[in-house]
């Protein structure tokens, strides 16, 4: 099975991703992560105005299978919540890298995604 690993984000080896905007990082899991945790049923973020660390948790994805925590892959002040997903947690499954992304941040340090997996990198990991 063939995984979607956009080539423009990041990755934790933990199955986060996150894409830059100037100083804005969007966050969610991959495609892979969404497959293998299945029908996702619930997701718990944090609220706007947290601060997230590197490597830190930031929340718990729960499936019909198993509970998931989140890493956050940056630093940064939260600064935007994907609301849509206490209605409708199935955006995840259904579209993890568009409509499924999880949360906004303000970067606090640009040079950590230095540190993540590029999308090879990625692919490899999973293959």
């Amino acid at each position: 099975m063939s995984f979607e690993v956009p080539d423009d984000r990041r990755y934790l080896e933990s199955h986060e991703w996150v894409t830059t905007d100037a100083d804005t990082a969007r966050i969610g899991i991959s495609d892979f992560a969404q497959d293998e945790l299945g029908d996702v049923v619930f997701v718990e973020l944090p609220d706007e105005g947290d601060d997230l660390a590197a490597d830190e948790e930031f929340g718990v994805v729960e499936s019909i299978k198993a509970v998931s925590d989140l890493y956050s892959p940056v630093s940064g002040t939260v600064v935007d919540v994907n609301d849509a997903l206490g209605d409708q947690p199935e955006l995840v499954n259904d579209d993890p890298f568009g409509d499924g992304w999880m949360l906004a941040v303000d970067l606090d340090d640009e040079s950590e995604l230095d540190d993540l997996l590029s999308a090879e990198e990625y692919r490899d990991q999973i293959e």
